[in-house]
């Protein structure tokens, strides 16, 4: 039942969706919350697949992206792509620590917070366009799992960089058998997959890789920038990775077709 309630917990974190009242709330439970993360990512990977499905009957493929891309949106409150955009806009605009976290923290958006996101959002509905339909599953439950996966590692192994912020009750770090539960709602999603042949054990492997990669190199610029990791970095994680890893389901399904 404790379990249970830490699931509830990060699911009214990290989405808008409601909570049944009996579930209660304890700050101490948002400590122990972002070991589920992942698995609010396949809750969200459903909604978005379902959309989808729904839409893809009766509008072209490009509409029925936006669509299930928006609903994504909305599910979360654009909860991670204004960590992203604040991420480019203090990135980019700052060169101290202090002025860095001093424009993540600004609620206004920039010229780098901008234009990251269109290009994000631009590339990932271009990619799931040119995906067939039961590509497009596939990587909505393979990405959006994984990708949360690899921003929980942040918790994980980094600091947080503010004395308060909007993950400071994330912001504890996460013991490892903690992140091992992270890992296997994360990773059971995709072997799934794998089972029912929608995804190849190439773009499984690949995607990790090249996910893993991304996301050590972007922790390594927030240790060196600001010392640590704040909400807006994990955010950005989040993004980044779930980009790559449609990239790497439409890379491996272009390889095969060639190949062919």
């Amino acid at each position: 039942m404790h379990q249970i309630r830490l699931f509830f917990t990060a699911l009214q974190f990290f989405t808008r969706l409601p909570i049944p009242r009996w579930v209660g709330f304890d700050p101490a439970w948002l400590n122990q919350a972002s070991r589920y993360f992942p698995l609010v990512g396949v809750v969200v990977a459903l909604i978005t697949g379902a959309v989808y499905a729904a839409t893809y009957k009766y509008f072209p493929p490009a509409i029925a992206v936006i669509l299930s891309v928006a609903a994504g949106i909305y599910v979360t409150g654009a909860f991670h792509e204004d960590g992203f955009a604040d991420m480019c806009d203090g990135f980019g605009g700052g060169m101290t620590q202090e002025r860095v976290l001093e424009i993540m923290k600004d609620s206004r958006i920039g010229a780098y917070g901008a234009i990251g996101t269109f290009c994000l959002l631009l590339l990932k509905c271009a990619t799931l366009t040119y995906l067939p339909p039961f590509g497009v599953l596939a990587a909505l439950l393979f990405a959006h799992p994984m990708s949360r996966l690899m921003a929980v590692s942040l918790i994980w192994r980094l600091d947080y960089a503010r004395a308060e912020g909007k993950a400071k009750p994330l912001a504890q770090k996460m013991r490892t058998t903690e992140f091992a539960i992270a890992a296997f709602t994360a990773l059971l999603p995709a072997l799934a997959l794998v089972y029912l042949q929608w995804l190849s054990w190439t773009m499984l492997f690949s995607g990790c890789a090249v996910a893993l990669v991304a996301t050590i190199w972007l922790a390594r610029k927030f240790v060196r920038r600001i010392g640590g990791y704040t909400g807006d970095c994990l955010g950005a994680v989040q993004q980044v990775t779930e980009m790559i890893f449609h990239l790497c389901v439409l890379a491996g399904l272009h390889t095969s077709a060639q190949f062919f």
